[in-house]
């Protein structure tokens, strides 16, 4: 056959669907961000407004009605716009009958009203049905696209409102979670209005360490030349103890990151079981170990910066010359003796705080969730499993040669304490004592013959009662 003699037939294509139209009530920044990436995602989008002619730039492509035109055109609606505004739903509520209402308002402090806003919306339109969700996405996350597995809650009275919410969401790249009827609202609306949970803990815990060693270093070094020597050396509080203090404390927070894992390890291996819940005090523990690493990881960088600034400060600089001037006095020289370990004990301190502070690093940006995101689970684990306990021991080692040869000299122990790097090496070196107990096949037989002994002490009935709580 000729090409020339060949038919071409059109291919029979079914006709796409159109895309769900979407209702906003609400022309504010929140209200045009949710507009353009439902836009973005394949909606349409119909905006209500009191003023239709005069509102304001919208996204392309989206249509704007009066209020009662736009929720008949819409079976999903969007309500961004303030509580204190919700009274022009109620002549309305005809129009609204049937139709899904997503409150998305906030409030300025908790308990600003006797009821949640979602319930108020409810009193309004009763024959609506309102879902509580969304509002702890901010107009700026909504704008820039920062959606991508951020975890939104949901609220409501009616299952099939909120699997359309649900749905919807999901398919703008969300996680959902259902915190079930809408008598949950008041805590979903509370959820914006809290100031870094998250943080709360390991900022006490820094903070805590931070106030202890500073004026344990104070009382040991700046108090103790002024009462034994009526020596002043108070100018050292500024640079001197703060860089003291943050190497300190870099250390012992990151190692209370990895010592609830340790005792988790080691609960599950007396239990016999990994499959009972770990105490609630070492649950939130485990929960806020990616802070604990961060502030730790920010003390390790003031201590860094704070190292380099040491030679221009005065009293370093007024010593220098000063020890310079005694030498050249009378024309006379002290030959310098060369302390061949006391130079290898030096490069070795240097070295080590280099490698612990570039892996150091090297965690905190593997935490980052643009970085963590791109490692597969595998990658993820060995970087701050197997590296992060390497970069403790190096950091641990750091400290053990900074005082490698100050251990047993009696003018260590001013007033019979011990220096505060001593006491800092504490925490991490049990936790890698227990890492390294981990290691070893003969702690599982162990903890399992204690565990089976403590087992034949106990009656029958308490040793059925935990049976049953394991399983």
């Amino acid at each position: 056959m000729k090409p020339n003699d060949m038919l071409l037939h059109p291919l029979d294509m079914a006709v796409a669907p159109e895309p769900e139209l979407l209702c906003i009530f609400g022309t504010g920044d929140l209200g045009r961000s949710l507009g353009l990436r439902l836009l973005q995602s394949g909606y349409r989008v119909v905006y209500g407004s009191r003023r239709p002619s005069n509102c304001g730039p919208l996204p392309l492509g989206a249509q704007v009605m009066t209020h009662a035109a736009a929720a008949q055109s819409a079976s999903l609606i969007f309500i961004c716009v303030h509580r204190d505004h919700y009274e022009f739903l109620e002549p309305m509520a005809h129009h609204l009958q049937g139709k899904v209402l997503v409150d998305l308002s906030n409030n300025l402090k908790k308990n600003m009203y006797p009821e949640a806003n979602a319930a108020y919306l409810q009193r309004l339109v009763p024959k609506s049905f309102v879902v509580k969700g969304l509002n702890t996405l901010s107009a700026w996350a909504l704008q820039n696209g920062l959606l991508a597995g951020k975890q939104v809650y949901l609220c409501g009275d009616n299952t099939e409102a909120k699997q359309a919410v649900a749905q919807m969401a999901t398919k703008l790249g969300l996680t959902v979670l259902d915190k079930g009827s809408l008598s949950a609202a008041r805590e979903l609306e509370d959820f914006p209005l809290k100031l870094f949970p998250e943080w709360r803990l390991p900022l006490s815990i820094a903070v805590g360490l931070t106030a202890f060693f500073f004026f344990y270093l104070l009382v040991r070094d700046v108090i103790y030349a002024y009462v034994e020597n009526s020596s002043d050396i108070s100018y050292r509080n500024i640079i001197s103890l703060a860089n003291k203090v943050f190497p300190i404390v870099a250390l012992v927070m990151l190692s209370l990151c990895y010592l609830p894992g340790a005792i988790a390890a080691f609960l599950q291996l007396y239990r016999g079981t990994k499959y009972r819940r770990f105490p609630n005090w070492l649950d939130r523990w485990m929960l806020c170990r990616k802070q604990l690493g961060l502030i730790a990881l920010g003390c390790a960088f003031l201590h860094a910066i704070y190292t380099f600034i040491i030679p221009i400060r005065y009293n370093v600089r007024r010593k220098l010359i000063s020890d310079a001037l005694n030498e050249m006095k009378d024309n006379k020289t002290t030959p310098l003796y060369f302390d061949n370990t006391e130079a290898w004990g030096t490069d070795s301190f240097l070295a080590l705080g280099i490698l612990g502070f570039f892996l150091f690093v090297l965690l905190g940006l593997t935490s980052l969730p643009s970085v963590g995101g791109t490692l597969s689970w595998r990658e993820f684990s060995f970087i701050q499993s197997k590296l992060g306990h390497l970069t403790l021991f190096i950091c641990t080692a750091h400290g053990y040669i900074y005082g490698w040869n100050k251990f047993l000299r009696p003018t260590t122990y001013k007033w019979y304490t011990p220096p505060g790097y001593m006491l800092c090496l504490i925490v991490p070196s049990v936790v890698l004592v227990l890492k390294l107990l981990l290691l070893l096949p003969c702690v599982d037989r162990t903890l399992t013959r204690i565990r089976q002994g403590w087992e034949r002490t106990q009656p029958r009935e308490k040793m059925d009662e935990i049976k049953a709580t394991n399983l």
